[in-house]
């Protein structure tokens, strides 16, 4: 039996200025999907993200997030966007709390939940995204890598029905990536649905269902990861995985 999607995008367009960022998106993602988005820099795919989340306003189409309408100046945004965790280039930690206390501030002071649930909830995080031993460090103390798992573990916070990844380790040392990558492994293995903007091609081989490829602000091909990779259908597909594979 087919599921229902659990978002839905449908001509989604967006616009800076003159500028056409989004042009015309449709995608339907379901249940414990893992779509892998590639395609050069500018075409859209992390403000395809910024959209879904309701970061970003769009100038036409429209985005159904669990059989919710997604606006950005809408009411129930908030709501919207303690369902979805959303993981960025940059780990955006507050300097003067403790990764313990990044995680917990969310739930506790957005969503008003107990302390003490919320604790020992971030706990239980911290030991899946391999951290437990620096629960109590500064952001400062923490390597790019540690800061992203923090940041994982800060989305994970309140309990979120999607994950999306823009780009998670394009800000780190080539050292630190794999760590990042092995927890994204895990959430993948617990049969997590995930949005991945991403550059790491052999990660999107090994772990995405569905990889899409993105140029010009349209969806110019989408499919299984390790067929696209190995056979690229259409000529621009082509081009920019020779490129990159350089």
């Amino acid at each position: 039996m087919n599921q229902a999607p659990i978002l839905e995008l449908e001509d989604v367009v967006k616009r800076f200025g003159p500028r056409t960022i989004l042009d015309g998106i449709s995608l339907a993602v379901v249940p414990g999907e893992i779509v892998c988005f590639i395609g050069p820099s500018g075409t859209g795919k992390s403000t395809l993200l910024r959209c879904v989340n309701g970061l970003e306003d769009m100038q036409g189409g429209h985005i159904r997030f669990e059989g919710e309408e997604v606006h950005a100046r809408g009411k129930r945004i908030i709501e919207v966007r303690k369902r979805i965790g959303m993981i960025f280039q940059q780990f955006n930690l507050y300097p003067h709390l403790t990764a313990l206390e990044n995680v917990m501030l969310a739930p506790v002071v957005v969503h008003g939940e107990k302390r003490a649930t919320v604790e020992e909830r971030a706990r239980a995080l911290f030991e899946r995204v391999r951290l437990a031993h620096r629960i109590n460090a500064y952001p400062a103390h923490l390597s790019g890598g540690e800061q992203q798992r923090v940041a994982i573990a800060r989305a994970l916070a309140t309990n979120p029905h999607m994950l999306m990844f823009d780009e998670p380790t394009s800000a780190l040392d080539p050292e630190t990536v794999g760590e990042v990558l092995a927890v994204m492994r895990d959430l993948a293995l617990e049969g997590r649905t995930m949005l991945v903007v991403t550059h790491e091609m052999r990660f999107a081989a090994e772990v995405g269902t569905r990889m899409v490829f993105m140029d010009g602000g349209r969806i110019v091909e989408e499919g299984g990861p390790r067929e696209m990779l190995a056979r690229p259908r259409t000529e621009r597909a082509q081009q920019f995985l020779r490129a990159i594979q350089k």
